[in-house]
């Protein structure tokens, strides 16, 4: 079964446990964060550690209708996307297997010793 995902008044309260800041001035500082995101994601805003908001333009594309099967035309957009943090991928899923060095390759010392025998 899948861990359920904390809740808000959780992740304050380990904050504030965590820093031993009051609740209250935690939540405060949460609704900040998010309100200067909202405000800057147009520009572009970073979480260090977590990842960065970008503004991402889609072009104009033909849909259809799920209801009816019309066709109908989607207009252009400005989407607001959530790009991952190396690091915070790396915590969550591990490296990835392209970076891991490849650890069943035999020693060439040992490659090399055995050819001699």
């Amino acid at each position: 079964m899948a861990a359920k995902s904390l809740t808000q008044s959780q992740i304050v309260a380990k904050l504030a446990e965590s820093t031993e800041l009051p609740k209250k001035q935690v939540k405060s500082f949460l609704d900040d964060l998010a309100a200067l995101a909202y405000k800057e994601a147009k520009n572009g805003f970073t979480v260090p550690g977590l990842g960065k908001l970008v503004l991402v333009q889609r072009k104009a594309r033909m849909g259809r209708n799920p209801a009816t099967g019309e066709q109908i035309k989607i207009p252009a957009k400005k989407v607001v996307k959530f790009r991952v943090a190396k690091a915070a991928k790396d915590a969550i899923g591990g490296a990835p297997a392209a970076a891991k060095p490849a650890a069943a390759k035999p020693a060439p010392a040992k490659a090399a010793a055995k050819k001699k025998k």
